[in-house]
C-alpha cells in the first residue's frame, strides 16, 4: 500500500486482530451458527453445581441421626472434621458430591441413609457486560443467577438490550461454553426459570438488531 509505513500497518494488524477475537467471543453464540449447551437442572438450582472451596461455610445435617449434625467451615487445606471418621476432602467438590463422600464414611452407622450439605456462605466473582448500566465485576455471597447479576450491575440498558438473547460464557474443563438465555420471559411472568452462576462466568447483554 504505497504512502503506508510499516508501523502504520502493524497497528492496522493488530487492530483487525483485535476486532477478530471480539467477533468470536461475543458474535459466533449469537449468530445461530453455533449449538448451544444443554441447560440442565443442576444450572436451575442454586449452588447445586458450584465447587467447594476454602472459607466456605456448609450446614450438613443427618435427618435420621441429628446428634451428628455440624456447621464446618472448609479450612485452607480444604478440609472439614466430621465427628468419628474425622479428615474430609470437601474443597473442588460439589455440594452433593461431599454428601455422596460423607454417606460412605457413615453408611453403617446411618438407619436413615441420608445426609444433606448446604452451603450456608460463599464469595466468587461473575463478570456483567453488554448492555447494562454498571459492567463489570459482581462479588456472588449467596446463590446468584443470571438475572441477579444483572440487577446487582445496576440493570438492563433498556433503551438497547436484547432481554431474549442474554449469554452466558462458561469457562472450565474444555472449551467455553455459551448459554444463550430468554430473560424477557422470565420478567414477563412466562418462564421461572433462573438459570444459576458459577465461579468467574460472563454474562453478556447484546444490544437489540434494528
Amino acid at each position: 500500500m504505497a504512502g503506508v509505513s510499516s508501523a502504520d500497518r502493524s497497528n492496522w494488524s493488530k487492530a483487525l486482530a483485535k476486532l477478530s477475537v471480539l467477533v468470536c467471543v461475543v458474535v459466533l453464540p449469537l449468530s445461530g451458527c453455533e449449538t448451544a449447551p444443554p441447560i440442565f437442572q443442576d444450572d436451575l438450582t442454586p449452588y447445586s453445581s458450584v465447587k467447594l472451596t476454602e472459607g466456605d461455610t456448609l450446614s450438613i445435617t443427618f435427618p435420621g441421626s441429628p446428634d451428628l449434625n455440624t456447621a464446618q467451615k472448609i479450612r485452607r487445606d480444604g478440609k472439614i472434621d466430621m465427628k468419628t471418621v474425622g479428615e474430609i476432602q470437601a474443597a473442588g467438590k460439589t455440594p452433593k458430591e461431599l454428601e455422596k463422600d460423607i454417606l460412605k464414611l457413615y453408611e453403617k452407622d446411618l438407619v436413615l441413609k441420608e445426609v444433606s450439605v448446604i452451603l450456608q456462605s460463599t464469595s466468587y466473582p461473575v463478570y456483567v457486560t453488554g448492555s447494562v448500566m454498571h459492567p463489570g465485576k459482581v462479588m456472588a455471597e449467596r446463590p446468584i443467577s443470571a438475572l441477579d447479576a444483572i440487577m446487582e450491575a445496576g440493570g438492563f440498558d433498556n433503551a438497547k438490550a436484547n432481554l431474549k438473547r442474554v449469554v452466558v460464557l462458561r469457562k472450565e474443563d474444555g472449551p467455553v461454553k455459551h448459554y444463550v438465555l430468554n430473560l424477557k420471559d422470565v420478567l414477563t411472568g412466562k418462564s421461572k426459570q433462573l438459570f444459576y452462576l458459577r465461579p468467574n462466568d460472563i454474562v453478556y447483554v447484546p444490544e437489540k438488531v434494528f
